[in-house]
């Protein structure tokens, strides 16, 4: 078997040269239509940020430090290939917009709190799961298009192996789930505003009012998971809704987990603009609390559309 699979592996040699990957190096899916575009928009949105992230990661910080923090030899010249390959994203999707005769979206100025290699990799956590979560939930909306789709799905499985060896590095599970969670639009582009400073161009996409996870503050990426019942504190701005809401009326978290999944769990008030919230059972990787006066009944998109008061906040149980 060995030698069977030595021969046809150099069998196939020659055919691979004479059709060198020059040739097809120009061959990007195209642009057709608004959704197309506002898929793709959102996607460099996200990878400039990424870059930002991960450069920094690399130039911030030397070998020693990571080492010292407790990394794996080689730790710190693996961010620097994350880096590149966000580099390549970043290109790759501007290309295909420009092709099309689109304006990619430029750059913005952004701000990290990371103050050393541990927290700038439970941050790097966080940010990449919210750009998987944005690759599912936009992936959704180019079933029309498989080239694009394609496309767009070999960008997020390179994004998940960069989440799992980060997780890795720090001791934690590099696959705490069993799904990824996939965000709308909407969510995805609120959750990255928290790390811009200013933008020369922002999308067409809603900012709605801040949500905010203050308390108790597990390990960026727990490990145990945190258990079931864990009290959730968060902050908010009443005075900043789109909507009225009465003030003795129940609000709810909607926690989105795992695929598109939507668990509604009553808050208990802790005071003006304050609730706290229970960790549902079964609830574990990244997932993004909504508040909403609906007790149930909507999916992801309708809390999106219509349901939601607030933007996510993301909570990393495992």
């Amino acid at each position: 078997m060995l030698f069977s699979s030595a021969a046809v592996a150099l069998g196939l040699l020659p055919l691979a040269f004479s059709h060198p990957l020059e040739k097809r190096q120009n061959a990007l899916p195209p642009v057709n239509s608004a959704t197309d575009e506002s898929v793709l928009q959102l996607a460099l949105y996200l990878e400039h940020l990424e870059l930002s992230l991960y450069t920094g990661g690399y130039t911030n910080f030397t070998d020693a430090e990571y080492t010292a923090a407790g990394f794996p030899p080689g730790f710190r010249e693996n961010v620097g290939v994350i880096a590149d390959h966000e580099k390549t994203h970043s290109d790759t999707i501007a290309t295909i917009l420009t092709n099309a005769g689109k304006t990619p979206v430029p750059p913005c100025t952004y701000k990290f709190p990371y103050t050393d290699p541990v927290s700038f990799v439970d941050l790097a956590n966080a940010i990449t799961s919210v750009g998987i979560g944005a690759y599912l939930g936009g992936g959704a909306l180019l079933t029309d298009d498989p080239e694009l789709l394609t496309a767009a799905s070999s960008i997020v499985t390179v994004e998940a192996r960069h989440d799992a060896y980060l997780r890795a590095g720090v001791g934690g599970s590099p696959f705490p789930t069993a799904f990824d969670t996939a965000l709308t639009s909407v969510f995805a582009y609120n959750l990255a505003q928290m790390f811009i400073v200013s933008c020369p161009q922002q999308l067409p996409i809603t900012i709605l009012p801040k949500l905010t996870v203050v308390a108790p503050i597990p390990p960026p990426i727990p490990n145990p998971p945190t258990p079931a019942g864990t009290p959730l504190k968060f902050n908010f701005d009443p005075s900043t809704f789109f909507v009225k809401v009465d003030p003795n009326a129940p609000l709810y978290i909607g926690l989105i987990n795992m695929v598109t999944n939507v668990t509604f769990i009553e808050t208990t008030s802790c005071g003006t603009g304050c609730v706290t919230a229970p960790v549902p059972k079964g609830a574990m990787g990244a997932a993004f609390a909504v508040l909403t006066t609906f007790n149930g009944g909507l999916n992801e998109n309708q809390l999106t559309e219509f349901g939601a008061l607030t933007a996510p906040a993301e909570v990393i149980l495992s």
